[in-house]
């Protein structure tokens, strides 16, 4: 039935956009790609220049001579690699925390009726609309009462109780687009609500888990405020933090903006790879998510 969804969505804006000159709508999307793509080319070319080469002018839009080591420059210059096995940690375990907490509290809101589930999901969706620096103080002061600050776990813990309001109600809409005849079905199989929830609804919303996935990966990845604030040792950084060290240690006759471009790309790779590996998954979760209110 998604597929199905994805196809007449795709029909429809097909259909809205045939009076339109085909041409021009790809001119300027290959204007609007290069716009884009010109900061992410440009960072990675001051990342292969020699120092004499980053305050030229005016400045080579390509390095003379590629300088590849200075991207083994990042990971003797630092402990680059504790920061990335930090990261991977945190941002595994949040997304996981996430995925299934959210998907839970997801299911709950688009399944079962009983007394305060509307105003229970409002009061959810209205979270949204709370600023991170709001919360950041008492979260702050409860982990301090848990003695957990300079750890991972004030970082992981809260994506373990919910997930966050825009992912539940995300996974609330894909769930509506499932028909409950496939939930009568199980019921009579004998299945309880779980065994429903585990091997029928999880499978069908895979788009939708995909689309959670992605971006609860990209935000704990480049999540920067929470971990500045909880961790104080220098090992149990993340790379969000770790990349502060090329601002603070660069002068101006040991400039580090190469090898400070060079680890930005080495940290935007794998959130690229992880889009461009479900991007198909992802299109089609954010297209059938909204389809149903």
């Amino acid at each position: 039935m998604a597929a199905r969804a994805h196809e007449v969505a795709q029909e429809r804006a097909e259909a809205r956009l045939g009076g339109v000159n085909r041409p021009l709508l790809y001119a300027a999307a290959v204007v609007l790609t290069l716009l884009f793509i010109t900061p992410f080319f440009w960072t990675v070319s001051i990342s292969l220049k020699q120092i004499k080469e980053l305050f030229q002018f005016p400045p080579l839009l390509l390095p003379e001579t590629p300088q590849w080591g200075n991207y083994v420059q990042v990971w003797t210059r630092v402990p680059f690699g504790k920061w990335v096995v930090n990261t991977f940690i945190i941002t595994g375990s949040a997304m996981a925390g996430t995925l299934l907490t959210a998907s839970l509290v997801a299911y709950s809101f688009a399944r079962y009726k009983y007394p305060g589930r509307d105003l229970f999901f409002m009061v959810t969706l209205s979270t949204m609309m709370l600023p991170a620096e709001v919360t950041i103080i008492p979260q702050y002061l409860g982990f301090r009462q848990l003695d957990l600050l300079d750890t991972f776990w004030p970082l992981i813990i809260p994506a373990w109780l919910g997930g966050g309001a825009f992912y539940i109600f995300l996974l609330r809409q894909f769930f509506m687009t499932i028909p409950r005849d496939l939930d009568d079905a199980a019921r009579i199989d004998g299945a309880s609500g779980f065994q429903i929830f585990w091997n029928v609804m999880l499978p069908l919303a895979k788009p939708a888990l995909a689309t959670v996935a992605v971006i609860s990966f990209i935000a704990n990845w480049d999540e920067f405020l929470r971990p500045l604030i909880y961790l104080n040792t220098t090992e149990k950084f993340p790379l969000s933090v770790g990349l502060r060290f090329f601002n603070n240690r660069g002068n101006e006759t040991d400039p580090l903006d190469h090898l400070l471009m060079a680890a930005a790309v080495m940290v935007t790779a794998p959130c690229l790879v992880l889009f461009f590996c479900t991007q198909r998954y992802f299109v089609r979760g954010v297209i059938t998510s909204g389809i149903k209110g």
